[in-house]
């Protein structure tokens, strides 16, 4: 059998989590498994790489800033690898490099584009545990590019598919995935398995136990996905096509806090300027989420929308340079406003349940300020101090809880 797991940044913190995770990856290669691990950096070291690289520069080139972030991992496989070799097994640590992990060119978040996996078969055959650094690639032009945050997952996945690895498990620092985020919703409960879709829109909504990009990757593929505890050996949550029939109408709720609500102000109320503006944004690598339009007075109307907090300056940027072309009067910018959603599968089939989610939230005093839906889904924008208060009314409401 063909196992990847993948840690990240907690469980190979400091000495004693890294001989933790050694010692269980060596249990499986001496069940008989062949076995590649994907690190992470080992703790904050990308935060502290980050803030080095903005005490000297406070904006500085995206190309710099990858070179710089791709060492915290090969700290982290290099010292895994000398873990594994003091318990008495060989082992061998490839950076994105020595892999062969080639990348799209966009520095701070690239994308696979394919793996060679030559070199790791190789290693393989020679009876050796394969370390490979996570978060990371190399592009056309040989420098290294990194994948975005929990890039690493995306990794992980990845290299599962191209290996046809038999499961991928990920390791965090609870025990699966949860109906909300435990340290908010003390009630959540551990889910024992959940759809590819349902995981990939609560992903994609700020539940941060695996990144979307290797949800994606994995439905894709049908890799074999489970979540687990690096702390513990707790049955994780399978992530699969299908589970099973009988399911609750809420799978769970997420929140994001990475946020920002932009809106462009007194556009002409013609055809074009909608494609205008978000061509530009797209041209700029901006990820539109939410987006509403309202019209306004003398032929104007607004375009409000939702951008991750991180691309607002970027934002901003491409919506300057076409200001002209869109003849806008104002463009205003709130950063104090979160999404949270609802995610199940179930709703599907069930009417209703956006008017149940209202309800609770206009009883908790909490106001709307935009609204998207799905098939599988509901998000709201609501106010950031209010995020912890409407994540645990909502999963009360819907029965979330043991």
């Amino acid at each position: 059998m063909l196992v990847v797991k993948k840690f990240g940044g907690t469980s190979v913190a400091d000495k004693d989590r890294i001989m933790n995770v050694a010692r269980r990856c060596v249990a499986d290669y001496k069940a008989g498994n062949d076995v590649v691990v994907v690190l992470s950096a080992m703790g904050k070291q990308t935060d502290v790489l980050i803030d080095m690289a903005r005490s000297v520069n406070p904006n500085p080139p995206r190309r710099e800033l990858d070179m710089l972030m791709t060492t915290g991992e090969q700290v982290s496989v290099a010292m895994m690898a000398m873990a594994m070799d003091s318990l008495g097994v060989p082992a061998v640590s490839l950076n994105a490099y020595q892999v062969a992990m080639h990348t799209t060119s966009v520095y701070g978040n690239a994308r696979l584009k394919r793996i060679d996996t030559e070199r790791i078969r190789n290693e393989l055959d020679l009876k050796k545990i394969v370390i490979i650094t996570g978060f990371q690639g190399v592009n056309k032009y040989d420098d290294y590019t990194t994948l975005g945050r929990g890039g690493s997952d995306t990794t992980a996945v990845a290299l599962a598919a191209a290996l046809h690895a038999d499961k991928c498990e990920i390791y965090t620092d609870v025990e699966g995935v949860y109906t909300a985020d435990p340290r908010i919703v003390p009630k959540a409960r551990k889910l024992k398995e959940i759809t590819y879709d349902e995981m990939l829109d609560l992903a994609t909504l700020g539940a941060g136990v695996l990144h979307n990009r290797s949800v994606e990757l994995a439905k894709k593929y049908g890799v074999k996905l489970v979540v687990r505890s690096s702390m513990s050996e707790a049955e994780g949550t399978v992530v699969k096509e299908v589970v099973k029939v009988e399911r609750m109408l809420v799978s769970g709720v997420a929140a994001d806090k990475n946020v920002t609500r932009v809106s462009v102000v007194g556009l002409e109320d013609r055809p074009g300027v909608a494609f205008r503006l978000f061509d530009a944004l797209a041209k700029a690598n901006i990820n539109v989420d939410m987006i509403l339009q309202s019209i306004g007075r003398d032929d104007t109307k607004d375009i409000t929308f939702t951008i991750p907090r991180d691309m607002e300056t970027d934002a901003i940027n491409a919506i300057e340079n076409i200001k002209d072309t869109l003849n806008m009067q104002d463009v205003k910018v709130n950063s104090h406003v979160a999404k949270v959603s609802i995610v199940g599968a179930g709703m599907m089939s069930n009417p209703g349940v956006a008017a149940r989610m209202f309800e609770c939230l206009y009883n908790a005093n909490i106001n709307i300020r935009m609204i998207s839906t799905s098939e599988i889904r509901v998000t709201v924008l609501i106010d950031e101090k209010e995020v912890d208060k409407a994540m645990n009314v909502i999963h009360d409401m819907f029965g979330l809880e043991d």
